[in-house]
């Protein structure tokens, strides 16, 4: 169950332009895996639900409220759809700055 609501979680924020999931093992995942290494960013507790994304847009907090929404429509009659819901800005892109040169 929690891999189904993890995969919805995910198909969630695939809707929302300028972020995505943060994963250690960064944004492109080799084809050939047989999982999809971004669920690590996904953490479901009882009663909780914690996603860390990378951001590429700013400001921040219209898309944080654009991916809240999103995800909390995703949780929508799971056991998790009245869970506290956390998004953790774990990376900021530098395409979130543009294109200037210098930005790393």
């Amino acid at each position: 169950m929690s891999s189904e609501v993890i995969a919805l979680i995910l198909g969630a924020l695939d809707t929302i332009d300028g972020i995505r999931p943060a994963t250690p093992l960064g944004a492109e995942s080799p084809a050939w895996w047989p999982w999809d290494p971004r669920g690590f960013s996904v953490d479901l507790g009882h009663g909780r639900v914690e996603v860390r994304v990378a951001a590429g847009q700013l400001p921040l907090a219209p898309l944080l409220e654009k991916a809240t929404a999103a995800v909390r429509t995703a949780l929508t009659g799971t056991d998790w759809s009245d869970a506290r819901l956390r998004l953790v800005v774990a990376e900021l892109d530098s395409a979130a700055f543009g294109k200037e040169e210098g930005v790393t």
